[in-house]
């Protein structure tokens, strides 16, 4: 291996002033003449002409940082990327969680491409990925027919500071509805660290969301501000919900979904656990709370890897 470390260029700095020849040089580092000569020759100063260690090895690393460095996806490597897949990890998420671990690791497409291998071979890595290998259909509708709440205070009213996610307690609220819309899950999440709770609702009735809203946020009354759902009717006791617990209730536009993005990512990762027509009486409330937990320990990459969890608690002890 003809690659000079930095203690060799000293001595080929030091012999070179003393007035050593390169045959001498190469002689004492134990390389070959050729090596001595384009060192020389490539990591001097371009200006002077002269040799000094320092400038030529900071110009070795900074040649060495244009290379790509080649990255095997050998078998442990592969075993590591299945590990964390049957954890529920996005690829993104397994560099990120390497690189926190100070572990090599591919490029997330070139895990996605192990994947669709694997899916390829009747493999089922892909069935732990949030949409299960499908791809999403663009959603929309025609017409508003969910009637009008009375006395909703629309978005537009919401404090400015909400949109700037640096604080805990702004709150999105939304329904995800079970098979024959027979059921419901209440879903509410912060919009500065992500934090989510479920509840499993047996209707899409009002009283009964207000109860279960009111009920299951207690813990974090003391530091909610606001919370923004959509138009549906079944939001329609927003007013005691906002009592209740000492916060504001807005309303997105009909159809906006983007103005409730947080929850509306969420949603996405309850219904890796919980897909589109299921029963949800099929889910114990015990279930549901391992879901819950279990989105609320998986790292982000807004967040840069680190979970809901790190964050609600960076943030609550900032409040506090």
């Amino acid at each position: 291996m003809s690659h000079l470390t930095k203690e060799q260029r000293y001595t080929i700095c030091s012999m070179k002033l003393q007035g050593y020849s390169q045959k001498d040089i190469a002689q004492t580092i134990g390389k070959d003449k050729s090596v001595i000569s384009r060192e020389l020759q490539r990591n001097r100063d371009q200006r002077s002409g002269v040799y000094n260690h320092d400038l030529a090895q900071r110009k070795y690393i900074k040649r060495q940082s244009y290379k790509k460095k080649p990255r095997i996806f050998n078998s442990d490597m592969a075993q590591y990327v299945s590990d964390k897949l049957c954890q529920d990890l996005s690829p993104e998420q397994i560099v990120g969680a390497a690189k926190k671990e100070g572990k090599q690791c591919v490029s997330h497409e070139r895990i996605y491409q192990y994947i669709w291998k694997d899916k390829r071979k009747k493999g089922e890595l892909h069935l732990h990925l949030r949409n299960k290998g499908r791809r999403y259909k663009q959603r929309g509708s025609s017409k508003d027919n969910r009637g009008v709440i009375r006395n909703r205070q629309d978005i537009s009213l919401r404090p400015a500071e909400v949109e700037q996610r640096n604080r805990f307690g702004d709150l999105e609220v939304d329904l995800i509805i079970g098979k024959n819309h027979k059921s419901a899950i209440l879903t509410i999440v912060d919009r500065a660290t992500g934090m989510g709770k479920l509840k499993r609702l047996q209707s899409k009735d009002a009283k009964q969301l207000a109860d279960k809203a009111i009920d299951c946020l207690q813990e974090w009354k003391p530091y909610l501000k606001t919370i923004t759902s959509d138009n549906g009717k079944e939001f329609a006791e927003h007013q005691r919900i906002a009592k209740k617990l000492n916060i504001e209730f807005f309303f997105a536009e009909p159809y906006s979904s983007w103005q409730r993005g947080s929850n509306e990512n969420y949603n996405r990762l309850v219904r890796q656990y919980i897909p589109k027509k299921s029963n949800f009486d099929d889910f114990s409330d015990n279930e549901i709370e391992r879901i819950e937990l279990k989105l609320n320990n998986r790292p982000r990459k807004r967040f840069n890897f680190y979970t809901p969890i790190d964050m609600f608690n960076q943030k609550v002890a900032f409040c506090s």
